[in-house]
C-alpha cells in the first residue's frame, strides 16, 4: 500500500540533466584562457607569415616577411627584387601601404586580446563559446582572404606590359607548403607569430569543448582541472617559437654586400658584422668599428633587436656582440683601421693576444673606444683606414710575450 501524505508534492526524480547546470568556467580554464589571450600579443613583434623563393640565380633565395602591419623583405633588397621580377611576367607590385588588411589587423588582434581577457575575468561559459566561435570565424576568414589575395596576385596579370608572356600560365604562390613556379620554388609557412595565433586558437577550442562537456555532466566550477599543466605547455610553446623564429641575422655575402655605415664593400671575412632590427630587417657592416659607430649614432636604439659580430677564429660564424670577446691590436688590423677583432671564445681571443699583442675588450669597451677614436662617428683625417684606406691588412704576429 502506498501512503500518500496530504499536501506533500511527490519528489522529482534525480537526474544530472534535470539539475541546474553550472554557468561558470573552472579556475584553471580561466587562467589558461588568460594566458592564451595574452600570447596573441606576440603577433605584434614576431612575423605572422613567411614566403621564400629559391632559384639557381638566387642561391641565397629571396624572401618576404608578412607582419601584422606591413610586408618586408628578409634581406634589405628582397622585396624590391621580387617586385622587379614580377614586373617581367606582369604581376602586380607588392605595396604594403596599399593592402587594407595590414591597416586593420593590429586593431583586430588587439580586440581579441581584450575580449579574451574580459571572458577570462567574467568566467561565463556562454561568453567563452561565443568568443571561440568568433575567433575561429576570424581565422577562417583570414585564410580565405589570404588565398584570394594570392589568387589575384598570381592570375590577374598585366599581359599588355609583361615582358615574358606564357599563355595560360599563372603564378599563384601556395597558401601553405611549397610549389614550383617556373624556375622558382616557392615556400609559404606561418611565422612565429602565426604559429602562436594557431596555438592560441587551439587552446580556445580545447577549452570550449572541455567546458561544454563539463556543463553537460553538471560539474561545478570548483571541480579539479588539469589545465595548469597546459598553461605551462602554452608558455613553453610561445617562448620556443619566439626564440627560434624571432629576428635572426642572415649570412653575409662577402664581396657583394656593402657596409651600411661607410658604404664600402664587405670583403674581410673575419670582420663582418650585422645588426638585426625588431622588424627582422638586417644591416651589414664591414667591421666592428662601423657597427659600433652606426649603433651609437642611432636616434632610437630600441628598434635594434640584436647586434652580431663574426668569430675571427671560425668565420663566417656570427655571435652576439654582447657575449663576444674583443681585442684591439696594432698588428691585427681591421678593415677600418682601429684594429678591433671579435671572438666567440675567450681562449681564442687570449691566444690571439699572445700572438699579435694588444688589449682585451668587452662590447662596452668597444663602444667607448670607437666613441673616443671616432668622435664624429667616422675616421678622422690622417687616421689609417685598414684595407679600405689603401693599406693591406696587417696580420704579422708580434713577438711572443714572455711570462
Amino acid at each position: 500500500m502506498i501512503r500518500i501524505v496530504e499536501g506533500a508534492a511527490p519528489a522529482a526524480p534525480s537526474h544530472p540533466y534535470l539539475e541546474r547546470k553550472p554557468k561558470m568556467m573552472t579556475k584553471g580554464s580561466r587562467i589558461l584562457l588568460l594566458v592564451a589571450a595574452l600570447a596573441l600579443g606576440l603577433a605584434y613583434v614576431l612575423p605572422v607569415w613567411r614566403i621564400k623563393l629559391e632559384a639557381p640565380q638566387y642561391p641565397e633565395g629571396l624572401g618576404m616577411v608578412i607582419r601584422i602591419n606591413t610586408i618586408e623583405g628578409v634581406k634589405r633588397h628582397d622585396l624590391n627584387n621580387i617586385n622587379n621580377l614580377n614586373h617581367y611576367i606582369g604581376m602586380k607590385r607588392i605595396e604594403p601601404d596599399a593592402i587594407p588588411e595590414l591597416k586593420i589587423m593590429p586593431a583586430i588582434v588587439g580586440a581579441f586580446m581584450v575580449l579574451g581577457l574580459l571572458v577570462a575575468v567574467l568566467g561565463r561559459r556562454k561568453l567563452l563559446y561565443g568568443f571561440t566561435a568568433l575567433f575561429l570565424a576570424f581565422a577562417v576568414a583570414g585564410m580565405v582572404d589570404f588565398w584570394l589575395w594570392n589568387y589575384d596576385y598570381g592570375h590577374n596579370l598585366d599581359h599588355e606590359n609583361a615582358i615574358i608572356k606564357i599563355p595560360g600560365q599563372s603564378y599563384q604562390p601556395p597558401l601553405i607548403g611549397s610549389k614550383q613556379i617556373l624556375n622558382f620554388k616557392a615556400h609559404s609557412w606561418p611565422g612565429a607569430g602565426g604559429w602562436i595565433m594557431i596555438l592560441a586558437g587551439g587552446v580556445f577550442t580545447m577549452l570550449t569543448v572541455a567546458e561544454f562537456r563539463r556543463a553537460r555532466r553538471g560539474v561545478h566550477s570548483s571541480g579539479p582541472t588539469p589545465t595548469p599543466a597546459l598553461v605551462a605547455l602554452l608558455l613553453a610553446g610561445s617562448l620556443a617559437a619566439a626564440s627560434c623564429s624571432g629576428p635572426q641575422p642572415r649570412p653575409i655575402v662577402y664581396g657583394t654586400d656593402s657596409c651600411e655605415h661607410c658604404r664600402m664593400s664587405v670583403v674581410g671575412e673575419g670582420h663582418g658584422t650585422e645588426a638585426v632590427a625588431t622588424t627582422g630587417r638586417a644591416w651589414v657592416f664591414d667591421s666592428v668599428e662601423c657597427l659600433a659607430a652606426w649603433f651609437q649614432g642611432m636616434d632610437d636604439p630600441s628598434t635594434v633587436h640584436s647586434l652580431w659580430v663574426t668569430d675571427f677564429g671560425t668565420p663566417p660564424e656570427l655571435v652576439r656582440a654582447e657575449s663576444a670577446h674583443f681585442m684591439v691590436s696594432p698588428t691585427l688590423q681591421s678593415p677600418m683601421g682601429l684594429g678591433l677583432t671579435a671572438f666567440a671564445r675567450a681562449e681564442d681571443r687570449d691566444g690571439a693576444l699572445n700572438s699579435f699583442g694588444g688589449a682585451p675588450l668587452d662590447w662596452e669597451g668597444v663602444l667607448t673606444l670607437v666613441a673616443e677614436k671616432w668622435p664624429g662617428g667616422r675616421p678622422q683625417r690622417g687616421m689609417g683606414m685598414g684595407m679600405h684606406g689603401g693599406h693591406s691588412e696587417t696580420v704579422a704576429p708580434a713577438q711572443p710575450h714572455v711570462h
